[in-house]
């Protein structure tokens, strides 16, 4: 089987006062289709920058990052677009939702980088799967936070993306709401999808087929990747 994501010694550091500040040092990380890796580790191990530089978002100094056979750091900003328009999803802590637009409107947002016959359709379908459907002309302000991640997951659904990247997704939900959409999680990993998601709640190892661990020790960045 052909790995969705291969992550193969990405290393990234940010300039600081003192020099230069590691925040990813040879890491590397296979995810198969139909697989549910969580990344958990302390705030400052570099697992946002992670998931960045896996989205196409972020260049790592040194790597390749590789999606669906694809290696993204190789294309041209264009191409690497395209390429998170057709085959990446994000969901993330903060939903990101435009406040302006409806619910429905909102989860329609990938169409506009992405030829998808019958988005309307499709949107309104993940809408009432995940119990939304009396609030499809309603806007942000409008939701409570649970309705918020599950409209923004909706949205990352909407492409029908080869591969999920999450970002800390129950970090603003209460325990029935993030359990809700961890939930929805594992079953787009069930169906076939690729999911990573970085967090640092306990929960998210009852859902996901497999945990690693990134570790911050003696000023030096060590990342430690593996089954738990």
């Amino acid at each position: 089987m052909n790995s969705m994501l291969d992550l193969q010694d990405l290393t990234k550091t940010y300039a600081g006062p003192n020099g230069a500040v590691p925040a990813l040092l040879r890491f590397s990380l296979t995810v198969q289709p139909g697989e549910f890796v969580s990344v958990q580790g302390p705030s400052g191990c570099g697992k946002t920058s992670l998931l960045l530089a896996a989205g196409g978002l972020l260049q790592p100094d040194s790597g390749r990052v590789v999606v669906d056979g694809v290696e993204l750091y190789a294309l041209s900003a264009a191409a690497r677009a395209r390429v998170r328009a057709t085959k990446i999803g994000f969901v993330f802590q903060q939903f990101h939702l435009i406040p302006y637009l409806s619910v429905l409107d909102n989860v329609l947002c990938p169409s506009l980088a992405a030829d998808l016959p019958d988005a309307p359709a499709q949107a309104r379908g993940l809408l009432d799967r995940f119990g939304l459907s009396h609030r499809l002309h309603h806007v942000p302000a409008q939701l409570s936070t649970g309705e918020r991640q599950r409209t923004a997951l909706a949205r990352a659904l909407l492409h029908s993306p080869r591969l999920l990247l999450a970002d800390e997704p129950t970090g603003n939900l209460d325990s029935d709401n993030g359990a809700a959409v961890l939930a929805h999680l594992a079953s787009y990993a069930q169906n076939g999808g690729a999911v990573l998601l970085v967090t640092h709640d306990p929960r998210v190892a009852e859902y996901a087929s497999r945990t690693v661990r990134m570790i911050t020790a003696n000023k030096e960045l060590q990342q430690k990747a593996g089954p738990q």
